[in-house]
């Protein structure tokens, strides 16, 4: 089986529509500056559950460790490497992918940064927090991510599927040596109430970063409505 033409199929069947809100949500959705409050949300919520300064710089630096390791060798060294054309510069299929705005990304797109950004932070903080609303919404939250690179034909479902992989990969490792330097474990349960995450934080607060999240895809929505009607 051919699987390069497959990932070209596959690409061509879910990228693009002729929906003036989509492209306008999806521009959104994929700017980096998007996701700020959700940023500042995850720390707040580290800031209010942490006991000292050190952990706290620590988390940091593993949530940075994450985005060094799943993204920035992704751009500087994986993409120049590999040279595999992102869908909407690649000579075989260009012409036939939907953009939007113009926008078509850099030369190379193998693997995506987008995808292991996001899911390698989302897998961090899954471990870490351990809370089940927390987690969904974050998995959510980089797979929405993942679509919009499709939607925008800057990825193949390959490199968005690499990048999830890797993203995992990081995520869960830069988590296993959080945990060996501070040797961090679960709480006894019977230490705990339902307030409190097997690692000590507090529900609510994780709570805080779901409603940031919720709030700032209601603020896409609106500017993509917004955008439709100018």
């Amino acid at each position: 089986m051919d699987w390069i033409a497959l990932d070209k199929q596959w690409l061509l069947a879910v990228n693009g529509s002729e929906s003036l809100f989509l492209d306008s949500l999806v521009k959104t959705l994929t700017t980096a500056t998007t996701w700020i409050p959700l940023y500042v949300a995850l720390f707040y919520v580290v800031l209010k559950n942490s006991n000292n300064i050190r952990k706290v710089m620590l988390i940091l630096g593993c949530a940075l460790m994450c985005i060094l390791l799943a993204g920035t060798i992704d751009d500087t060294i994986v993409k120049p490497l590999v040279e595999r054309w992102r869908p909407a510069r690649d000579p075989d299929i260009g012409m036939a992918v939907d953009i939007v705005n113009g926008y078509r990304g850099g030369r190379f797109g193998f693997f995506s940064a987008h995808a292991s950004n996001t899911f390698s932070i989302a897998v961090f903080f899954m471990w870490h927090v351990r809370s089940r609303l927390l987690s969904i919404s974050l998995l959510l939250w980089s797979l929405l991510n993942c679509w919009t690179r499709l939607y925008l034909g800057v990825h193949y479902p390959g490199d968005i599927i690499v990048g999830l992989v890797w993203g995992a990969i990081v995520g869960t490792a830069v988590w296993l040596a959080f945990s060996k330097i501070t040797k961090q474990s679960d709480a006894d349960p019977n230490l705990i109430s339902d307030q409190y995450t097997s690692t000590g934080y507090l529900h609510s607060h994780a709570n805080i970063v779901v409603t940031v999240l919720s709030a700032t895809l209601i603020y896409a929505i609106i500017k993509a409505c917004l955008a439709i009607n100018m």
